[in-house]
């Protein structure tokens, strides 16, 4: 399939929880607490998207598709929508933009402490991904967007914090993250080279 079309299918792709999410808040069919609904699922949906970018590289190396490497930036700018999305849910419709009240959230409740920090984490990581900034950041390119393992951890510890009590979803999204975050050590990687090694000497 050409990048291009795979691109296009993965944006409307992209697009399409936000859209229906939308229209069931036009319709007014998001339950009887609509701004937690909103704030759940737009939360969710950046830790899916973080999660989906952080599956590209080992689905290049399993698979030996080169198009999830060319595609991770975009689906990482995905992950950077929602979370925004998020944001704006907590400080529009939750909070009406009273930055008193925010702040003293943000002191006292760690589940927002750590979830803000998460999103100032995205911020420098959507500003820097394009070819400007790939070439005027060199090898400092690559050290900045080793941020893109910490936020997902904040992200999931935002989530767990949040529902106290009920954490199988968010443990289910920590054992992810802690699959992909595996499949990146060293010795993961020596023994991925090893076996490519064998199966061409095979």
């Amino acid at each position: 399939m050409p990048i291009a079309l795979t691109k296009s299918l993965l944006f409307a792709l992209g697009l399409l929880p936000a859209v229906l999410l939308g229209w069931q808040f036009y319709r007014d069919d998001l339950g009887a607490n609509p701004i937690e609904a909103v704030t759940h699922s737009t939360g969710e949906w950046t830790l899916r998207w973080l999660l989906i970018t952080l599956a590209m590289t080992p689905l290049k190396r399993l698979s030996g598709w080169y198009w999830p490497v060319r595609v991770r930036r975009m689906l990482g700018l995905f992950a950077f929508f929602y979370a925004c999305l998020h944001l704006m849910t907590y400080l529009w419709l939750d909070q009406f933009f009273d930055w008193s009240e925010i702040w003293l959230d943000i002191i006292d409740r760690p589940f927002i402490t750590v979830g803000m920090l998460a999103f100032v984490l995205l911020l420098p990581l959507a500003l820097s991904s394009n070819r400007y900034s790939i070439k005027k950041l060199g090898r400092n390119w690559k050290r900045l967007h080793r941020l893109a393992y910490v936020a997902p951890v904040l992200g999931v510890l935002h989530f767990w914090w949040l529902v106290k009590a009920d954490v199988l979803e968010p443990a289910i999204y920590a054992l992810l993250l802690a699959a992909l975050l595996l499949m990146r050590l060293p010795p993961y990687r020596r023994d991925e080279k090893a076996k490519a090694a064998r199966q061409g000497a095979g």
